[in-house]
């Protein structure tokens, strides 16, 4: 697996799912390593969010951060290599960070071809992950790839310029299969390339887990996401304004960080909550899930999302959730019981939403049970690692 976004030392959260997904594949008895893809220069989001010592004062900070060294590691037992590589800033050349970082990813596939026959790759994300191994295939026998589009190719790379769309184009049409996360996705994907002959949905998975013996004393909301727009935690926080009165206690927990903080931080003291929001910021994995299970909805009614993994991570734990019509959510609502969908553009939608699921704890219990099994049925990591690993054996024969 080749893959930008893996747990790492400075943010063990990032990119679990495909950490997950890793040893999904390898409990169906496939030999798995991992290079991932580590660009050592601060975003100038991470920049922007430390105080007090400026753009340059904060770009020197967290360049020496050690927690940003990415060192070979051994994670649950993968092997995780780091393809070390420099570029431009991401909004000036997100595009062409595959050429960037193609002959570090090279370097590391050679070394792990060398050691052990390697017989199928698997990127996540057509950029600039799967860029990066085409070009490693171009000089030597090919293997069959397969490339997984999370939504970034389409609604980032892809949306930004002609040059990125065809980007994703031309590597997504290399690729002997293409894995969709949803429903939504597919569709976005085939907008690109057209009809592509191996294009399969197979959705994320999420671990059952008990849910919480003690939830919060007071109602209490929660989104588990990166602060940013199309996110909407900002129509989460006029939701609160709104129920504030008829909902004493109510509470709203974020967990994850974002370029928005400061703005919807701003947006709670301007409607008179900022006591009732709380900012948890990244956690490691296990404890925003522990966090997620002692409240009781999980909310994130997203402009536009490929999938939602926190939906089923919330429904996973026994908490209903919130999310967004349009988005790929609806895959997991058309799935079973769990998960309400409301209009983003909607706010009264998401306030009627919200004050059901608040005021009425018998039918809470009912949905939250609910989701469980639809996550039980539909949404596992054993689910999607035997899909995956289906798909491997096929292509490799």
């Amino acid at each position: 697996m080749v893959a930008e976004f893996y747990p790492r030392p400075g943010d063990p959260a990032w990119g679990i799912w495909a950490h997950r997904q890793a040893l999904a594949v390898r409990s169906e008895d496939v030999d798995v390593s991992v290079v991932a893809l580590d660009r050592p220069l601060p975003s100038l989001n991470d920049v922007r969010a430390l105080p007090h010592l400026g753009p340059l004062g904060n770009w020197a900070r967290t360049l020496v951060d050690p927690r940003r060294r990415a060192r070979p590691t051994t994670l649950d037992g993968i092997p995780v290599r780091y393809a070390r590589f420099l570029s431009p800033p991401r909004p000036l050349s997100y595009r062409s960070w595959g050429r960037w970082a193609a002959r570090p990813v090279a370097r590391q596939l050679d070394e792990i071809n060398a050691e052990q026959r390697v017989n199928l790759v698997h990127a996540h994300y057509a950029v600039p992950a799967g860029d990066a191994v085409l070009r490693w295939m171009g000089r030597r026998a090919r293997l069959p790839f397969v490339v997984s589009v999370h939504g970034g190719d389409l609604s980032y790379t892809a949306a930004r310029s002609a040059r990125g769309r065809e980007t994703v184009r031309r590597v997504l049409a290399a690729a002997d299969a293409v894995i969709a996360n949803s429903s939504v996705t597919r569709r976005g994907i085939e907008e690109i390339t057209g009809p592509l002959p191996e294009l399969h949905v197979i959705h994320p998975g999420a671990d059952l887990i008990d849910p919480a013996a003690e939830r919060h004393e007071q109602p209490t909301l929660v989104t588990v996401a990166n602060l940013e727009a199309h996110k909407n935690q900002a129509a989460v926080i006029r939701a609160l304004a709104a129920l504030k009165d008829g909902t004493p206690g109510l509470r709203y927990v974020l967990i994850g960080k974002g370029p928005d903080r400061a703005s919807l931080e701003s947006l709670a003291e301007f409607l008179g909550v900022a006591e009732r929001v709380s900012f948890l910021g990244p956690l490691p994995h296990d404890r925003a899930l522990a966090e997620l299970a002692r409240c009781h909805v999980h909310v994130m009614p997203s402009i536009h999302d490929a999938f939602g993994v926190a939906h089923i991570e919330a429904m996973a734990a026994g908490v209903p959730s919130v999310g967004g019509a349009g988005t790929g959510a609806e895959d997991i609502a058309a799935a079973g019981e769990g998960l309400l969908v409301v209009p983003p553009g909607d706010p009264a939608a998401l306030v009627r939403a919200l004050h059901g699921l608040l005021v009425d704890p018998a039918e809470r219990a009912r949905l939250a049970a609910a989701a469980r099994q639809t996550v039980a049925d539909h949404f596992t990591w054993s689910r999607n690692g035997a899909e995956t690993a289906a798909l491997y054996r096929r292509l490799a024969r």
